[in-house]
């Protein structure tokens, strides 16, 4: 009761009154306005001062598949191999991350988990960040197929921390390997037209998804001829789902995108730009770029240390907020965008009458830095623990040196 509430879909009730009950969002109103009784509920909150918010969705994230990046027994988030369209994420995540709880403590409750790496990475899965094994958390499995469109030329680095940028070389295999892409696209759509197959192939069953609708095409891709070529290529084959991910280019082709109905999950927004002929904040202001050319987009934490710095989503939000969105239009890149990008936004994304209780409560603006201070966090209606190591260490140091 009577918190600001973002629903999600660039409208703010003041004083608002949400109800939950069996997982489901039951009642959301303006407390001065709707009648209720509040003897029907086991709990009433009372939020006075604070906000309410969709539960935060990551996309395109090793969250659960990764532990300690400079520890390559913690990492598995990619199997041997160039094309893989039947490698499933999702078996592999795990529930008992440690960075998990962190990421959760700033509103991130949902993420879809990807792999990495080859020509086909393999297919991703959206999880929520609650459960005792990857079973329980599965919220829609096997949403998407990931691909790492080739590169015409790459930039090499001068170091081996990848600090200092050199020049760009040209791939002299980029013909040899968009033929490999057209081949197995071209093989599994014969494949999945066949009416009786005499022998079962994994990898051509797993793209089955792609060519009836039910799978989105994930490109990842980042520079205007590469993505158009993709483009091209996924009109040949005749996939009606995709979305280009990372796109830092994508500002260049709108109408290309608007024409063939292609979403993106823009790349860290938080970062530098590509060329030095570039704005300095092109990166910053590449959401409201989109947003006002009318491409459905949403933002995703991809590069080093990705899987804890997911806890940033909202902040990388509320830089887009300053470089062009308005506050609700960021809170949408990262909940009802996402939503609608991974195929779940029926029942997740927004606080609407109907869908999963997955909201939580923060203190204050939960796109700043300074106001993100999540307080109550509820994923399907279970209240879940936002304790976590980081704070069990900051409470442990706080009273051994009577820290008030």
């Amino acid at each position: 009761m009577n918190a600001t509430a973002h629903i999600g879909n660039d409208n703010v009730i003041e004083n608002s009154i949400i109800g939950l009950k069996g997982g489901k969002i039951l009642l959301v109103a303006d407390a001065k306005t709707a009648n209720f009784d509040k003897t029907t509920y086991d709990e009433v909150i009372d939020a006075t001062g604070k906000h309410v918010y969709p539960g935060i969705i990551a996309p395109n994230s090793t969250l659960g598949l990764t532990e300690i990046e400079s520890v390559r027994a913690t990492n598995d988030f990619r199997e041997t191999g160039t094309t893989l369209p039947n490698v499933r994420s999702l078996i592999a995540y795990n529930t008992d991350s440690k960075i998990i709880p962190t990421v959760r403590s700033n509103g991130i409750l949902l993420a879809q988990i990807t792999p990495r790496g080859g020509l086909v990475s393999g297919t991703s899965s959206v999880v929520a960040l609650d459960g005792w094994n990857w079973e329980d958390a599965a919220y829609k499995t096997d949403d998407g197929i990931h691909i790492n469109w080739p590169t015409i030329q790459s930039r090499k680095f001068l170091d081996e921390d990848n600090l200092f940028p050199g020049p760009f070389e040209k791939n002299k295999d980029y013909i040899k390997q968009t033929e490999v892409l057209k081949k197995l696209f071209a093989d599994a759509k014969a494949y999945n037209e066949l009416a009786v197959k005499e022998e079962a192939n994994l990898r051509f069953e797993a793209m089955k998804g792609l060519f009836n609708g039910t799978q989105t095409l994930f490109i990842h891709s980042n520079t205007v001829k590469e993505m158009v070529e993709a483009i091209n290529f996924v009109v040949l084959n005749k996939i009606s789902k995709v979305a280009i991910v990372g796109g830092k280019e994508t500002w260049m082709i709108t109408d290309l995108l608007k024409q063939h109905n292609i979403s993106v999950v823009i790349a860290r927004v938080h970062d530098l730009p590509t060329y030095p002929e570039d704005d300095i904040d092109l990166p910053y202001k590449l959401p409201y770029l989109l947003q006002k050319a009318g491409i459905l987009f949403c933002l995703n934490n991809e590069g080093d240390m990705e899987a804890m710095g997911a806890r940033n989503l909202p902040f990388l939000a509320g830089t887009a907020a300053a470089y062009g969105l308005t506050k609700e239009q960021a809170l949408k890149s990262i909940t009802l965008n996402t939503a609608k990008i991974l195929g779940i936004d029926k029942t997740v994304g927004s606080i609407e009458q109907g869908k999963d209780a997955t909201i939580f409560i923060s203190t204050g603006d939960a796109l700043d830095m300074m106001g993100n201070n999540v307080e109550r966090a509820f994923v399907k209606g279970n209240n879940i623990d936002l304790n976590n190591d980081q704070k069990m260490l900051y409470e442990k140091y706080k009273t051994k040196y009577g820290i008030k």
